[in-house]
């Protein structure tokens, strides 16, 4: 069980999650800088927000770095044109032919092709299919081969574009879902994820138990995850 509020500091809004924790927990989440407080459920709202206002220049600092932080200008699916895929630059030829649309990945080069007159969206459309393509071939194997690791079995997964999140786990129905941005990521990062998520079958919530957990599975998660957030943002307006 949680209880989730707001405590309003200005201009900044934090959003106060109580849960059966020990210690608090503030973090600044890519790619908008928003602000979560995690802290234990007998925590009072004036404590909350105290605690946030003593860390408020900490927390400017990492929305500011964020908003630096490099983006990934809109993609127009043009030739020469640079795509992001597990953590490598390729460039992009395009061809217009009389054909159903698909893509062909050569050494560095993508070859996307089209019908004549394909617009921005259609070529957008193809290449996201594409992606899920990809990862459909690496995330049943990540996932069988930490199955027996975590003793957990992934129900199913799902993939989707996500603004704000790398992956979620339903812990009821036993599936997790992964962001189709992760394919513009290097594999071991990706393979981050999914135990994250399939971890939290284990524990549902980020109390200290699943910190704890992760700390015995993957016990580089906090330098994975800070190269993660810090690898080039999609700008959220492309799919």
């Amino acid at each position: 069980m949680s209880e989730e509020e707001e405590i309003v500091l200005g201009a900044l809004r934090v959003s106060l999650v109580r849960k059966r924790v020990k210690n608090v927990h503030l973090t600044v989440h890519p790619p908008e800088g928003r602000v979560t407080l995690v802290a234990p459920v007998n925590t009072r709202a004036e404590v909350a927000r105290a605690y946030a206002i003593s860390k408020l220049a900490w927390i400017r600092q990492q929305q500011a770095t964020l908003r630096a932080q490099a983006r990934e200008t809109p993609r127009q699916f043009r030739d020469r044109e640079s795509h992001e895929l597990w953590g490598r630059r390729h460039l992009i030829t395009v061809r217009e032919a009389d054909a159903k649309p698909y893509v062909k990945l050569d050494h560095k080069r993508i070859t996307l092709t089209v019908r004549p007159g394909h617009d921005l969206a259609k070529r957008a459309e193809v290449m996201h299919e594409w992606h899920k393509t990809l990862l459909h071939s690496l995330v049943p194997k990540l996932i069988a081969k930490w199955e027996p690791k975590l003793g957990v079995r992934v129900s199913g997964y799902f993939l989707q574009s996500m603004k704000t999140k790398w992956g979620s786990c339903n812990h009821g129905a036993g599936n997790i879902r992964l962001n189709t941005e992760l394919v513009k990521k290097p594999k071991d990062l990706v393979e981050y994820v999914v135990v994250h998520e399939m971890l939290h079958l284990l524990e549902p919530t980020h109390s200290d138990r699943f910190v704890a957990l992760l700390d015995r599975h993957w016990p580089s998660w906090r330098e994975d995850r800070a190269e993660l957030n810090a690898l080039p943002l999609r700008q959220l307006s492309v799919l």
